[in-house]
């Protein structure tokens, strides 16, 4: 099932087109990775998405309904996470939280439940009398995850919920993510940080210059750009080195040799680690090291884009 589909989306500010007829489905239960560097129309379709903002051509649709004809239905299934901190300094962590909350009609007991839920859930329980000008960076943004939350929301999106904070913060968030999604969140997902699109993500899409260029899994984003990877093997000696036959292990492309070191190209799909490793134990290869190499994600994207993700 599809959570949110875009059709045709077009997003134009004078002359500039800032999004171009894009079309994207994301469905139920997907951690989904939206990447682009800045101004590729990343952040202004997550604004029309949000409802922040107005298309001038195309449709959105939030499980099935027409977000310009269900603007409250939208509103309800929707959490949003902006990169720009979303709370009131001078208002408590309890505070900021319920004052979102409330703003999707939540009142009484249920109010307060959520709310006591939402800090539990971001770690932040004992410190819901105090105010967040007193919080580290990293609390700030878990309370703006709190915010975004309260009213379970069926589709989160987390516009770059790590940046500017601590190792430990950002596992902590990571976390939240994953854990949000394994409750039946869909996510959608935004970083700068390839590292962590490529660890919880299991959808990605590529934008630039406001139209989707490529979208799969990582695995399968990767591949449009080669369907090799190389095995690096250094031994203790590399004289004598039966290279036929090590060629004939299934999925073997090529292999170099470079004094003690032994370059096997492979094909992705062909899990052959093991029949090479083996296949030079027992020909009497003493194995010193070893480094698998493919691509990650940043090479796909550099490859497809031709510059950085935070240009």
């Amino acid at each position: 099932m599809n959570v949110l589909e875009i059709n045709n989306l077009t997003k134009k500010f004078g002359d500039f087109i800032a999004v171009d007829h894009m079309s994207l489905n994301i469905r139920e239960g997907e951690i989904f990775g939206f990447l682009g560097s800045n101004g590729a129309g990343k952040s202004t379709t997550i604004n029309m998405i949000a409802g922040l903002l107005q298309s001038n051509d195309g449709d959105i649709e939030i499980l099935g309904k027409n977000i310009r004809k269900h603007k409250k239905f939208a509103k309800m299934n929707i959490g949003m996470v902006p990169q720009d901190l979303a709370i009131y300094e001078d208002l408590t962590a309890y505070e900021n939280v319920r004052f979102f909350a409330g703003l999707y009609g939540l009142r009484g007991q249920e109010l307060k439940d959520r709310v006591e839920e939402a800090l539990e859930f971001v770690g932040l329980s004992d410190k819901h009398k105090s105010y967040p000008k007193n919080f580290s960076g990293g609390m700030k943004r878990r309370l703006n995850i709190a915010c975004a939350i309260a009213h379970r929301p069926s589709i989160i999106i987390m516009d770059e919920p790590t940046v500017g904070i601590d190792p430990q913060s950002r596992n902590y968030i990571l976390t939240s993510v994953k854990k949000l999604n394994e409750m039946g969140c869909t996510i959608i997902y935004t970083s700068h940080y390839m590292e962590e699109v490529e660890e919880i993500c299991t959808k990605i899409a590529i934008v630039d210059h406001g139209k989707v260029i490529a979208e799969g899994t990582k695995e399968q984003l990767k591949s449009i750009i080669t369907d090799t990877k190389d095995v690096w093997i250094e031994v203790k000696s590399a004289e004598n080195l039966p290279l036929e036959d090590l060629k004939k292990i299934h999925g073997v492309n090529t292999v170099q040799i470079e004094d003690n070191m032994i370059k096997v190209n492979s094909d992705t799909g062909i899990n052959n680690l093991n029949s090479i490793i083996g296949f030079l134990i027992n020909n009497g290869f003493e194995i010193r090291s070893l480094d698998e190499q493919e691509p990650n994600l940043e090479t796909v994207f550099l490859t497809l884009t031709g510059r950085n993700l935070r240009d």
